[in-house]
């Protein structure tokens, strides 16, 4: 069964999540709720070569869980239960973190169809959309608010 034996997503389905966050919103709660969770949904390839969020100084590390799998980019089977798996807490807040907030809001969809209720998309994503000379991290994004990231 795609995304996992439990799951249930099922792509075009209604847009039913927590809603979106900008990133410094999302550090403010991954500050202040202990239970709150950073889920990066990017590939291997872009947290090796782009970057992940650091939050060391908050005594957390991202989970990394790529919704789709590299290099074909098909949606990884065993991206529901991973997460079920590292954050089984259906009530804490989870937040998803993408490169420009297209995979990670899929993955908040497919969190709440599955039963989590506080399921939030880091709209910007890490690096935030292309800008007009096709360059990303230059107006928005995790990395363009300033906030903590290691490669």
């Amino acid at each position: 069964m795609a995304l996992g034996q439990s799951a249930r997503y099922k792509p075009g389905m209604a847009d039913d999540y927590a809603g979106d966050v900008p990133p410094k919103k999302a550090w403010d709660i991954l500050s202040t709720d202990k239970d709150a969770v950073l889920v990066d949904v990017r590939t291997d390839a872009e947290w090796l070569f782009v970057g992940v969020p650091d939050l060391a100084g908050l005594g957390k590390e991202p989970v990394k869980i790529a919704w789709q799998t590299y290099p074909g980019m098909a949606l990884n089977p065993t991206f529901v239960d991973a997460v079920k798996a590292a954050a089984p807490n259906k009530d804490a807040q989870i937040l998803f973190l993408c490169r420009s907030g297209q995979r990670s809001k899929s993955a908040a969809i497919a969190l709440t169809q599955v039963g989590y209720g506080r399921c939030y998309n880091i709209s910007e994503g890490f690096e935030g959309d292309k800008d007009a000379a096709g360059h990303r991290s230059t107006f928005a994004g995790w990395k363009f608010a300033g906030l903590p990231w290691k490669q």
